[in-house]
């Protein structure tokens, strides 16, 4: 006995609508032109999103920040070489090239097998399924989170300290973290803690649980790179290097113009120097076009 043809359709059209309000799936990474990733979120689903348009900063456009340049250069060639290498944090001022490292080291080392996912403060919980994925992949991975701040009750603050080295699981050899932050020890400091602070009989002093906690959190990073605001010759360094970009003289007009920009902006900092450098050059390119 045949079906009726309107209950046919009617069974299309629900099965339309029941396809309709399934989840989509999401894309799968380019592990073959890919070199950089963002671990995105969509409803219930994660998944490696594959970043297409990469920041072209170099090595040597960072200027000022010599030591920590070699250090965490040398630390990235020991991993990308399937040497020992330490996770890094890197702490200090505001806008003096943190983040932008990280991004050049991509570039410096992209040919050679590595590449950075970058995991929003946020999303670490899902850190532990972000190893899975790449844990037998033959890259060399790191995992990149900018700017992290956390509250002691966090959650992602409590997966990034396991998966630094409190889990039972011996991780994979392909990985590593790089984290950029404003505070050395990733948490807000109170009087409070350090009035529980004591100090024994013998002199010993013996700091409060709440500090010893913020603490482990760092100390999880074997290496540490700190970085300090800028003096004024390395600040005009750079802006005369960001400026040599565009083919644009640096001149004692120049000059006077890049301090009163730091002065409006309160901050020299490469940052700061890249932004004039940015302003100065296109109104220069305007006004010749003009």
């Amino acid at each position: 006995m045949s079906l009726p043809v309107d209950f046919i359709e009617q069974l299309q059209r629900l099965a339309q609508q029941v396809q309709q309000l399934l989840p989509t799936c999401p894309p799968a990474p380019d592990w073959q032109e890919g070199r950089a990733f963002r671990w995105r979120t969509a409803g219930q689903q994660r998944y490696l999103e594959t970043v297409r348009d990469l920041s072209s900063v170099k090595l040597a456009d960072l200027q000022g920040i010599d030591r920590q340049k070699q250090e965490i250069t040398r630390n990235t060639a020991q991993f990308v070489n399937g040497f020992a290498a330490n996770n890094v944090l890197l702490t200090g001022a505001r806008g003096t090239g943190k983040s932008s490292l990280i991004k050049a080291l991509l570039n410096e080392f992209a040919d050679d097998g590595l590449r950075v996912i970058e995991v929003d403060k946020d999303l670490l919980v899902d850190l532990p399924d972000i190893v899975n994925i790449i844990a037998n992949r033959a890259e060399r991975f790191i995992i990149y989170c900018d700017d992290l701040s956390f509250t002691a009750d966090d959650a992602s603050y409590r997966a990034l300290k396991t998966i630094l080295d409190g889990s039972l699981h011996a991780g994979s050899d392909n990985v590593l973290i790089y984290a950029t932050s404003n505070r050395r020890h990733l948490l807000p400091e109170f009087m409070k803690e350090n009035l529980q602070t004591s100090v024994d009989e013998h002199g010993e002093l013996h700091p409060s649980e709440a500090v010893e906690d913020k603490i482990s959190l760092s100390d999880r990073f074997g290496l540490w790179l700190s970085f300090y605001a800028m003096s004024q010759d390395i600040y005009l360094d750079i802006a005369r290097h960001w400026l040599s970009t565009y083919n644009i003289p640096f001149t004692e007009d120049t000059r006077t113009a890049a301090l009163q920009w730091a002065l409006g902006r309160g901050s020299r900092s490469g940052r700061s120097a890249a932004q004039f450098a940015k302003d100065w050059a296109g109104a220069h390119c305007y006004r010749q076009g003009s």
